[in-house]
């Protein structure tokens, strides 16, 4: 399957589809990012991040804002590829990024600090079934199916479980009779969920923010499958960000553990902390690009 395609079905899986790709459109509009107002700190946030907690982000902006005495603005986008393309037009100065574009982007981003989840900078690839599901229990059982996907520069939501398909000695284009991406973890759930897809993989962090914060939409599905871990989605820095300003920003992240108002907003972001941490750790997510001629 090729990066970016849908395919074409037919009945209620179909109008979903069209919902997706009419959500999508809308999603881009109003969009364009123009020059900044000077001295404004840009940070980039994909869909590693549940894009629907508004309050969250406007929380988090007033206490960045704050600690480093500088306008703040979070820059959202629905698609990693449109992260990444703002990365290299410059727009940006920093962003939360899935870990296969980190070290899909190279050289043009720094490490700047990786996320404490469940105290350990680590999570996994979910492989889903709906709820109801008892007949399929491993990716084997899915040949044949239908799959949903989050995205094409997702991790978890890609990139691994075609890794997982290429283990049992299979290739991942023509494993499953249809695939599909949703351009979310939170959809491909719900299309586990809503049968119209026999199977999908998300991200273990949104996975478990979703139960706890909205149960109703993990409830129709149930894992069947979890990945080795992977080095936490990191936050990085461009690498035109002045050394000053890379050390500034590491250090305010760094320290939200210590002071109650950051504490305060990791509980809401489902976080423990932040560590500073090594490109190696994301050495295991290369291994698996270079398995498809990525890197």
């Amino acid at each position: 399957m090729t990066r970016g395609a849908l395919p074409l079905e037919d009945g209620a899986r179909r109008r979903w589809l069209k919902q997706l790709a009419i959500g999508a459109l809308t999603a881009g509009m109003g969009k364009a990012v123009g020059a900044a107002a000077p001295g404004t700190i840009r940070v980039g946030m994909t869909p590693a991040f549940l894009n629907d907690q508004y309050s969250l982000l406007a929380d988090w902006r007033a206490y960045l804002q704050a600690k480093l005495g500088m306008p703040v603005e979070f820059v959202q986008r629905d698609r990693y590829r449109e992260t990444m393309d703002l990365l290299h037009l410059g727009k940006l100065d920093f962003a939360w990024l899935c870990d296969y574009p980190f070290v899909f982007l190279k050289d043009l981003v720094r490490l700047l600090v990786v996320p404490l989840n469940q105290g350990r900078p680590y999570y996994r690839s979910l492989l889903l079934v709906g709820a109801a599901d008892r007949r399929r229990n491993s990716m084997a059982d899915l040949a044949g199916g239908v799959f949903a996907f989050a995205d094409p520069y997702s991790n978890t939501g890609y990139l691994a479980p075609r890794y997982r398909i290429r283990e049992l000695g299979r290739d991942p284009n023509t494993f499953f009779r249809q695939t599909y991406f949703t351009w979310s973890h939170r959809k491909v759930i719900e299309a586990v969920s809503k049968g119209f897809a026999d199977g999908g993989a998300v991200d273990s962090f949104v996975w478990d923010t979703l139960e706890k914060v909205r149960p109703d939409v993990t409830q129709g599905a149930r894992i069947i499958e979890r990945s080795p871990e992977y080095a936490f989605p990191p936050f990085a820095a461009h690498r035109a960000v002045p050394a000053e300003m890379f050390e500034r920003m590491q250090k305010v992240l760094i320290g939200m553990s210590q002071d109650e108002s950051g504490r305060l907003l990791l509980t809401r972001l489902n976080l423990d902390g932040f560590i500073v941490g090594r490109r190696q750790m994301y050495d295991s997510v290369a291994k698996m690009m270079a398995a498809f001629g990525e890197i």
